[in-house]
C-alpha cells in the first residue's frame, strides 16, 4: 500500500505519523499462535493479515494496470517497479499466515468482495486519477491499519508497519500531479473532487471491513489487551482525516 515515507518524500509530501517504534503491548508474540491461549486475539490478527494480504495483492494488480496508462516509458517502468514491491509485501504476509498455520487464501477470502467493490467503484478514468487514488485512497486505508497496529504484539506490528511502507508512490505522485496542475490549473478542480470522493469511499470501506469481522471490531473498541474506547475511535478517525488534508495540500489540491 502506498503511504508517504518520511525518509524519502519531500517535505511537502510527508504525512505525520504516530510513533512507529514497536513497544511492548503485553501480548507475547509466541502466545497468540495457539488458539486455545489467545483465541480472540488470534482471530483478529489473522483477519488483519488476511485483509492486508489481499490489499497488497490488489495493489500489485492495480499498479500493473495503471502502468498501461503511463504517458512515458519512464513512468511505466516506475510503476512496474512499485508493483513488484507491492507483490513482495504480499509474499511476506502470505508467508506469515502460513507460518502460524493459516491457509493464506482462506484468510484473504472474507475481504475480497469488499475490496474488489471499493476498487470497482473508484476505478480511475485516466493516469492522473490513478496516481491520486494510489496516493490518497490507499494512504487512508494504510492510516487505518496503522491505528489497528498499535494494538498488536511487537512482532506482528513490525510486519504490518513494514508492509505499509511507501513503495515510492508518494514522491512520484506528488511530482506528477503538481506538474499537471501547473501546466493546466483546471486539472486541480477535477482531481480535488475525485480525492474527496476517494476519502468518503475509503473510510466507508474501512468501517465495513471492521464491522463485518467481530474479532477486529473487538480489538478496535475494546476487549483485547487494553483496547480503544469509543472516544479514542473518534479521535482515530479525526487523525486519519487530518492526514488526508495534509496529503491534499501536498498534491496542490483543495481539501
Amino acid at each position: 500500500m502506498q503511504t508517504p515515507d518520511d525518509s524519502t518524500a519531500p517535505a511537502s509530501a510527508k504525512t505525520p505519523r504516530r510513533d512507529e517504534t514497536p513497544a511492548p503491548t503485553g501480548i507475547a508474540a509466541q502466545n497468540w499462535i495457539t488458539a486455545e491461549r489467545q483465541p480472540q486475539y488470534r482471530a483478529a490478527v489473522i483477519d488483519l493479515l488476511g485483509a492486508l494480504a489481499y490489499g497488497e495483492l490488489a495493489a500489485f494488480e492495480r499498479l500493473a494496470e495503471d502502468a498501461k496508462l503511463a504517458p512515458t516509458l519512464g513512468d511505466k517502468a516506475e510503476l512496474a517497479k512499485m508493483a513488484s514491491s507491492e507483490f513482495g509485501h504480499f509474499e511476506r504476509l502470505r508467508d506469515r499466515l502460513a507460518e502460524v498455520g493459516e491457509e493464506p487464501t482462506g484468510a484473504m477470502e472474507p475481504f475480497a468482495a469488499a475490496l474488489d467493490g471499493f476498487h470497482k467503484q473508484t476505478a480511475p478514468s485516466d493516469w492522473l486519477e490513478g496516481l491520486v487514488k494510489a496516493y490518497v485512497g490507499d494512504s487512508i486505508a494504510s492510516d487505518f491499519y496503522r491505528e489497528v497496529a498499535a494494538r498488536l504484539d511487537t512482532d506482528t506490528r513490525a510486519l504490518v508497519l513494514a508492509v505499509l511502507d511507501d513503495t515510492g508512490h508518494a514522491t512520484f505522485a506528488v511530482g506528477k500531479v503538481r506538474a499537471a496542475i501547473e501546466k493546466d490549473p483546471r486539472v486541480g478542480g477535477r482531481l480535488a473532487l475525485w480525492a474527496r470522493r476517494l476519502m468518503g469511499e475509503a473510510l466507508s470501506q474501512a468501517q465495513r471491513v471492521v464491522a463485518d469481522r467481530d474479532a477486529l471490531s473487538t480489538m478496535l473498541v475494546g476487549g483485547v489487551a487494553d483496547g480503544f474506547d469509543l472516544a479514542e475511535v473518534g479521535r482515530m478517525f479525526t487523525r486519519i482525516t487530518e492526514a488526508h488534508t495534509k496529503r491534499m495540500s501536498a498534491l496542490g489540491l483543495a481539501s
